[in-house]
């Protein structure tokens, strides 16, 4: 039986990525740390003053946006943010994954914990119920541009928030919100002034799907060096290449990984000593998809690096408008400054860097998957197979991971760069963050099968030079695609095998082996 994951407090400073995953896939249970209370409870003691004394602040007694210079009367101001969430819950396309939505519930919740919000405490413990309880609001996966926030996918979690919407306990069917957290004994809140704007505004939405993407990324980068080091096997490559010293003499970290990572894989190898001797093989230099294997995942590793510690700022960060800083002292006293911290541009960025890194790895793995599999580039029976002609081996699995390469090259185009206005030209230059880091599931999973096939076509290779044998730790992950996949005698139809390997790389399987 699986150990329940360690429960999460929420201060909003120090949120990790081992305890946003402990949520979001393991149901790991949150709450608020006594801290974060505190400071929530000083920040609400200055939103509730500027109500009583009839100040103007934006967003508690204004219109919201281009609407901003609309005053609203004391009487309105719960009537106000109803409304904001309601009118802002207009998102349309496929619901967020459960995973998704628990990322980014328990994300808004942390930012909210930071207390430069104004919100109650109250408010957000009703957030971390509803994750402990699984109760998931469905939530459209279009509709945000990134700025001011992710603000339709957050109504539409902000709407089951207050009973209404529509939601899913645990793996049920979808129901209201109001039966949901019926169901789940969890009282909707009756927002006060600021509060709907405060769980609308922020970019959680973004930097959920970014950060349960790069996870996935570092699971397919990994298992990408077990097939490149397969390959190089089953293509009789060398190893040479991946010399320590070589990767000294130009040191970026990704690479130097890389090249160890290969280097232990194909450890104690009979194919790499049986033509070690040039006479037999005349090649001196590997073709670059083989040869240039660290360079080119290290620089895949090296910018998903980069794009980790931007979203690392973001887990803990205040992103919403305005921010509330309660002063010390007297209660009630301190200011209320409107700024632009919900704009995704840092995310969107490291989005679509994400998105290029994907991109190249699944075209550098098709690339190898194309020398094993012609008969002009390797000298492996053509297409893998004991009896070419009769048979067409892996030629089509070669061609699925061709589209499966081109499409992700398609969809590698930045986000960031394509801005369009918005809300009366009052947001008029906008991050496209949500869209960015939209497409990365895709993209993963297109890479997820591009890799399976580079796989497939490794292990099929290796056993065609027998009774040479590859190295031990090369063997176990034959060994994992051999648990799921027999060897390709004589054709037959391919696809099954490809997303049983699949599934096994989302599994971690054959990550795992380096580790």
């Amino acid at each position: 039986m699986t150990a329940a994951a360690p429960a999460v407090q929420l201060t909003g400073n120090d949120l990790t990525f081992a305890q946003l995953y402990d949520v979001a896939l393991h149901g790991a249970k949150v709450s608020l740390a006594p801290d974060s209370i505190s400071r929530m409870k000083a920040s609400r003691a200055l939103v509730e003053r500027v109500v009583s004394s009839g100040e103007t602040a934006y967003g508690i007694n204004t219109g919201f946006g281009k609407l901003a210079s609309v005053r609203i009367s004391a009487e309105q101001v719960r009537q106000l943010q109803v409304n904001l969430v309601r009118s802002h819950a207009c998102g349309v396309g496929a619901p967020l994954s459960d995973a998704e939505t628990r990322a980014m519930m328990l994300l808004r919740a942390n930012a909210l914990a930071k207390g430069l919000s104004g919100i109650r405490p109250e408010t957000v413990e009703v957030l971390c119920a509803m994750l402990n309880a699984k109760v998931h609001p469905v939530i459209p996966s279009q509709g945000s541009v990134g700025a001011s926030g992710d603000l339709a996918p957050l109504a539409h979690l902000a709407h089951v928030v207050i009973g209404e919407g529509y939601a899913r306990v645990g793996t049920g069917e979808i129901i209201t919100g109001a039966d949901a957290m019926r169901q789940a004994n969890i009282k909707p809140v009756a927002l006060e002034a600021k509060e709907g704007l405060s769980l609308l505004n922020g970019t959680q939405g973004m930097l959920a799907l970014l950060s349960l993407s790069l996870r996935d990324a570092d699971i397919a980068t990994d298992t990408a060096d077990v097939a490149a080091a397969l390959s190089l096997d089953a293509l009789r490559g060398s190893p040479g290449a991946f010399d320590s010293r070589i990767m000294h003499a130009r040191a970026y970290a990704g690479a130097s990984m890389t090249a160890r990572n290969l280097a232990h894989l194909n450890e104690g190898s009979q194919i790499r000593e049986s033509h070690r001797d040039s006479n037999k093989d005349p090649r001196v230099q590997d073709a670059y998809s083989l040869r240039c294997t660290p360079q080119v995942h290290g620089a895949v590793r090296d910018s998903l690096a980069q794009a980790r510690e931007m979203a690392a700022v973001e887990l803990n960060s205040a992103t919403d408008n305005p921010l509330v800083f309660a002063r010390g002292g007297s209660a009630g006293t301190g200011d209320i400054i409107s700024g632009g911290n919900f704009h995704g541009q840092p995310l969107a960025m490291a989005a679509d860097q994400v998105a290029i890194a994907i991109a190249t790895l699944g075209g550098i793995s098709e690339r190898r998957i194309e020398q094993m599999t012609n008969p002009l580039t390797s000298m492996l029976p053509a297409f893998l197979t004991p009896e070419p002609g009769l048979n067409s081996g892996f030629m089509i699995a070669q061609v699925t991971a061709a589209a499966l390469t081109s499409e992700n090259k398609a969809l590698a185009t930045p986000h960031s760069v394509d801005s369009i206005s918005t809300s009366g030209n009052q947001e008029d230059y906008v991050s496209m963050g949500m869209s960015g880091a939209r497409r990365l599931g895709r993209m993963l999973e297109n890479l997820r099968h591009t890799v399976a096939i580079e796989l497939l076509c490794a292990a099929q290779g290796i056993e065609l030079l027998a009774p040479l044998q590859t190295g031990t730790l090369a063997k176990k992950a034959i060994a994992a695609v051999r648990a799921v996949s027999s060897k390709v005698v004589e054709d037959r139809p391919l696809a099954p095998d490809i997303v049983a390997v699949t599934e096994k790389i989302a599994e971690g399987t054959f990550s795992a082996i380096l580790h």
